[in-house]
């Protein structure tokens, strides 16, 4: 498990370096919030744990950033900030967990294993055909790691699809598992939704059977 330590007390830094890696982590650590960005984007860490206040940027700032390039990663914010407004602003901009400084060692370990226990489950809750990882977790989507924006029903499409990968599904199916039964369907409902999948997928894994339905093609 690799940890991104973003964090300028270079003492602090030290002593948090030493305490997970005897736990076995694999840890790099920065003190400036630029960097951890650059970093993100170039080889993601598994977790990051972020200090607030740094030195050439907000952490927040930092985390706005990483969440707005599609990273997922798991973040643990490390303040001595401890309101309870700076704790929800913190969680509300993408933060899994907030521990406040001074901390004990044996809590921030805790910490981390709730995390890395988050992160098993959702690696078993992930589809994944080539490029394509369908998260049903975290209701993502993302190709050759670049998430994408995607709505619900063409979400749940995709997700029927890449469940079953060479068998047709037909569109009635397609339409039953869209839509409650007092919810009225526009006749190309469902071929709208596979049209704006293949233009966001890019890839052609999506195969038209005419006059049945459709099929994921691995």
């Amino acid at each position: 498990m690799r940890i991104l330590l973003v964090e300028d007390d270079q003492l602090l830094a030290e002593g948090m370096k030493t305490c997970l890696k005897r736990e076995g982590f694999t840890v790099n650590h920065l003190d400036r919030g630029s960097l951890a960005v650059v970093s993100m984007a170039a080889d993601p860490a598994d977790i990051m744990i972020l200090d607030l206040g740094l030195p050439d940027m907000d952490g927040l700032s930092v985390l706005r950033e990483i969440r707005q390039q599609g990273h997922l990663t798991p973040v643990l914010i490390l303040s001595a900030r401890d309101g309870l407004d700076d704790k929800v602003k913190g969680l509300d901009t993408g933060a899994d967990d907030y521990l406040t400084k001074p901390f004990e060692t044996d809590e921030l370990f805790a910490r981390i294993r709730a995390l890395e226990r988050r992160i098993a489950s959702e690696k078993s809750a992930e589809i994944v055909s080539g490029p394509i990882c369908l998260n049903t977790a975290n209701h993502s989507v993302t190709v050759s790691g670049e998430l994408l924006t995607i709505t619900r029903k063409e979400f749940m499409i995709l997700k029927a699809l890449m469940e079953t990968p060479g068998k047709v599904i037909t569109k009635n199916t397609l339409e039953t598992a869209l839509y409650s039964w007092n919810e009225e369907i526009s006749s190309n409902a469902v071929e709208v939704h596979i049209h704006n999948l293949r233009k966001k997928l890019s890839i052609n894994v999506i195969q038209t059977i005419r006059g049945v339905g459709y099929r994921f093609s691995a």
